[in-house]
Formats: C-alpha cells, structure tokens, sequence
C-alpha cells in the first residue's frame, strides 16, 4: 500500500529482459534503506526488489505488468517516480494507493498556468475505470486530484514542487502514463455494476 506522494525520482541503469520478463536495475538515493523483499512503487507499479548493490537495485516486471503499463517502454537513462510503502501509523499525505495500475492513459495537453500547469490526459473508458470530479487518480505513481473529469478524459493541476520533483516536468503530448484510478471509486463503480 502506497500513498502517492513520491519520495525520489530513480534512473535506470540497465534493463535485461529474462523470458517474457525485466529485469529493471535502478540508482537511486534510497538504494542504501531498501532490502530484498522489500515493496517499491515504481512510476506506480508496484514491484519487488530481487537484489542490491551499494549504489543500486533490482526489480523484476512480468510479461502481465509490461502489458499494462509504461515500463515495457523504459530505456536506460529514463527517470522513475519511486515511492516505498506506507508505514501503517503515519499520515496519510496522498491516497490510498496500491501500486496495481488499471491502465494506461495519454497526455494530451500541457498548459502553464502562472505558476501551475494543468496536465490533460485520455484514456480508454470501456474499461470501466471512472473518475469523479475531486476525486483522486494516481498518475505514474503520483497522488493527484481530479479535475475537469469527462467520459475518458480528465485534467490535474500541478503545483511547482510536484512538477519540479516528479517525473511531470518531462510530460509533452502523447507521453504514455500509468493511471490508477481511485479504489473506493472503483469499488462504488462494480457495486453499481449488479443493479
């Protein structure tokens, strides 16, 4: 279980594909508090950590999240939104998050606002993943608010610090993001389903 609020951005070091699986290595500054087991949300996939080094770690991805997600589409020197679980007992700054992403969305516009930025994305909605005006989505891992919400499309406004300190100051049109949509929404939306 995971919050949202992004700790680190990580960069790849290496990928190394095993059968239909990745092996993703990453460095970062949290390498030296992690160990083996240990969860990792990575851009928001939630994703174990199979081996350390001094400077880095790894994690495997199976063929079901590279289909579902971004990461299939990681290239070394890429950034990574990285997040360690919560610790039950401490706030709750974001969400509740799970790190199992629901799909993928696009962005469609960046606007800069002044001193903010309002992100547009699009994502298919026949899957059945709704969002609610104020509601919550995670995007690549970060606990965000919903505005703007349309049939399959939404906006989130950015505020510096998560602009300058998550992976959005590298988003354009048509970057590929992973969404997970808000779980007591989802919930609410299959209960829904059987009347």
């Amino acid at each position: 279980m995971f919050t949202g609020i992004i700790e680190t951005l990580g960069k790849v070091t290496a990928l190394e594909p095993k059968g239909g699986n990745l092996d993703i290595t990453i460095a970062s500054a949290l390498t030296p508090e992690l160990k083996i087991d240990q969860s990792v949300s990575h851009n928001g996939v939630c994703l174990t950590v199979v081996s350390l080094t001094d400077a880095t770690y790894t994690v495997t991805a199976i063929a079901e999240t590279l289909k579902k997600t971004n990461l299939d589409a990681l290239q070394v020197g890429d950034s990574v939104n990285l997040e360690r679980a919560m610790i039950l007992g401490s706030r709750l700054d974001g969400h509740i998050v799970q790190g199992h992403v629901d799909q993928t969305g696009e962005c469609t516009n960046v606007t800069e606002e002044n001193g903010s930025w309002l992100f547009s994305f699009t994502y298919d909605a026949t899957k059945g993943n709704p969002t609610i005006e104020k509601g919550s989505i995670t995007i690549d891992g970060t606990s965000l608010t919903v505005v703007n919400s349309g049939k399959n499309t939404f906006d989130v406004a950015i505020i510096p610090y998560t602009y300058e300190h998550t992976r959005f100051n590298t988003y354009q049109k048509g970057t590929v993001v992973n969404l997970e949509f808000d779980v007591i929404g989802k919930y609410v939306a299959k209960l829904m389903s059987f009347r």
